[in-house]
């Protein structure tokens, strides 16, 4: 019950930090004289900012996820006490459809489709335990774990998207400092830090309705995608069952270039915009809640969790906005000594 009330603080407080009001925005991309490189471009220049705009919140939370360890919560214990398990992560996603641009400027579009879709990252996490902690009556407090994580990237290819990562795989890193070591009568209870990463991806939009041979395109290109995650979880094992449940913040810091590709009507002809480069950041709250089957060594675990507030401010409007609730879940299998 105390744990349960330490969490609702929390996460009053960081729903309180990433809560405001969202009010129309101007375009993020310079227009020009008619017929120019700047007027031609600009509104897929635009749905390049955009897209960017709504993929990094998914992308985000595809990569950080719920607990850093499924169905863990308290430190190890010390050496030589160590898990390593394998876990997919699933988001109920939902990708733009992007549309042909317009060659007169930026258009604002009040109901720019999406595509509801289920984007997963399969990884592997580790934690090796380094120091026991202090005893304190029947637990140890304070105890550290080392937290390792690879995730695999995979590339995404849907009828008019496309995201190609540089490389597959990514390395993340953190700790856990146990604020209860689990025991017969207590829970365990920890706090863990976790910094993953995205390979430099590129995400390449086609213009539907397109009828030349070589569409209008938009490109979010070398995308960096850094996650920083902090957790405080609270977990007992039940014999068969365990139990865990937490909640947190992530941060996503972003930075990408910006290119489009434009087939206008003469005398403007074909226009490739002037890369533009921006970074962005966003923190948004995530809670969670897992179970595991209990199998010797063995754990068979599954969580479901959501991630609300933060901004991501798009100029276009689309039926489901970028900075939206989301729900994903986690399936994993951990084995622990």
């Amino acid at each position: 019950m105390r744990f349960r009330s330490i969490a609702v603080t929390l996460l009053s407080l960081c729903a309180a930090g990433s809560l405001g009001a969202q009010t129309p925005i101007s375009p993020s991309c310079p227009g020009g004289a008619a017929n120019s490189q700047a007027q031609v471009t600009q509104d897929a220049c635009q749905q390049a900012i955009d897209l960017f705009n709504y993929m990094r919140p998914q992308l985000g939370i595809a990569i950080a996820g719920g607990n850093a360890t499924l169905g863990q919560a308290g430190a190890l214990g010390g050496l030589p006490h160590f898990t390593l398990g394998v876990r997919g992560n699933v988001l109920q996603g939902s990708v733009p459809t992007v549309q042909q641009p317009a060659t007169n400027g930026a258009q604002r579009r009040t109901a720019y489709p999406t595509k509801d879709t289920f984007l997963g990252l399969p990884a592997v996490d580790a934690s090796i335990g380094l120091f026991k902690g202090l005893p304190f009556g029947v637990t140890n407090i304070g105890g550290v774990d080392l937290l390792l994580s690879a995730s695999y990237v995979p590339k995404i290819n849907t009828s008019n998207v496309n995201v190609e990562p540089d490389t597959p795989l990514q390395i993340g890193y953190g700790a856990r400092v146990g604020l209860i070591q689990e025991s017969l009568l207590v829970p365990g209870i920890g706090v863990t830090y976790l910094k993953r990463g995205l390979p430099k991806t590129t995400i390449t939009g086609v213009a539907t309705g397109a009828v030349i041979t070589s569409p209008d395109s938009v490109q979010v290109k070398d995308l960096d995608l850094q996650t920083t995650a902090w957790r405080i979880v609270a977990s007992k094992s039940l014999v068969l069952f365990t139990i865990a449940a937490g909640v947190g913040q992530d941060t996503y810091d972003a930075s990408t270039t910006i290119n489009a590709v434009v087939h206008a009507l003469p005398p403007a002809g074909r226009q490739a915009m002037t890369p533009v480069v921006i970074k962005e950041n966003m923190t948004r709250t995530n809670y969670f809640a897992d179970v595991a089957m209990n199998l010797l060594l063995l754990k068979i675990v599954g969580e479901v969790g959501m991630v609300s507030g933060g901004s991501a401010p798009t100029y276009n409007t689309f039926d489901k906005s970028a900075d939206a609730s989301r729900m994903y879940g986690s399936v994993g299998i951990r084995l622990g000594f």
